[in-house]
Formats: C-alpha cells, sequence, structure tokens
C-alpha cells in the first residue's frame, strides 16, 4: 500500500497507526458564532438543578421551586428514547432575589427522595 496524499489515511508519526484525514471528518462546523452578549450572560434569575430523580417531572420540579416565588420556566432535561429525566435540569426564577431565595432553601433540599443540589448558571457555561 502506498502512502500518496490523496489516501483516506495517514500514517500517524507519533505511534506508527492510522487515523482518517481531516477530509473524512464528520463533524459539523456551526454557522453562527458564539460570543458574549447581553442575551447569553445569565442575570442571576436562572438556575442549575442537579440530583433529580429519572421520575421527576416539570410539574413537580414547579412545584418546588415555586415555594420560593414566581417559577418563569422550567426546562428538565429528559432523554430522547425513554422521556425520562437526565437527573438536571434549569429552572428561571421572575427575580434574582428569589433565585437567591431558592438557591439558599431549597439547595441540599429533598424532592422525590433525592437530595437534590440548586446552582446558579454562569454565563461561561455557554461558551
Amino acid at each position: 500500500m502506498s502512502y500518496s496524499s490523496r489516501s483516506r489515511y495517514s500514517r500517524s508519526p507519533s505511534y506508527g497507526s492510522y487515523s482518517r484525514s481531516a477530509s473524512m471528518s464528520r463533524s459539523v462546523s456551526r454557522s453562527r458564532s458564539r460570543s458574549l452578549s447581553s442575551d447569553v450572560e445569565n442575570p442571576g434569575n436562572n438556575l442549575y438543578v442537579t440530583g433529580l430523580s429519572p421520575r421527576t417531572t416539570k410539574k413537580e420540579l414547579e412545584k418546588h421551586f415555586s415555594s420560593e416565588g414566581t417559577v418563569v420556566d422550567v426546562h428538565l432535561v429528559v432523554d430522547p428514547w425513554t422521556r425520562e429525566s437526565r437527573g438536571f435540569g434549569f429552572v428561571t426564577m421572575s427575580s434574582i432575589e428569589e433565585a437567591e431565595r431558592c438557591i439558599k432553601y431549597l439547595d441540599r433540599s429533598v424532592l422525590e427522595s433525592r437530595i437534590i443540589t440548586v446552582e446558579k448558571i454562569f454565563s461561561s457555561w455557554f461558551l
């Protein structure tokens, strides 16, 4: 087998093994660039919730957080095939004060026999 520039495989000089060339990459490039802008930054009312049971529903999560203020949005991350919770989600409160109250009183609280963690989302998570 000869190693020409048109070969699908190139010899890796460090390991002596073969690897696929960059032209065979299956990655998809993004047409949008990600930059810090006001729509990406967290004003302080978005919360990251982890430690959730796979049986937790959006309604139960909303009910749990509504004890500390007005819940604007709940996004429960679910498995695409089983539709069960992946164990974490995001809750948006109506104000920063309510979000801080949720962190203070709901962090390490029990929801469906599980201890949950509540944290503020940092804008660098979106980069």
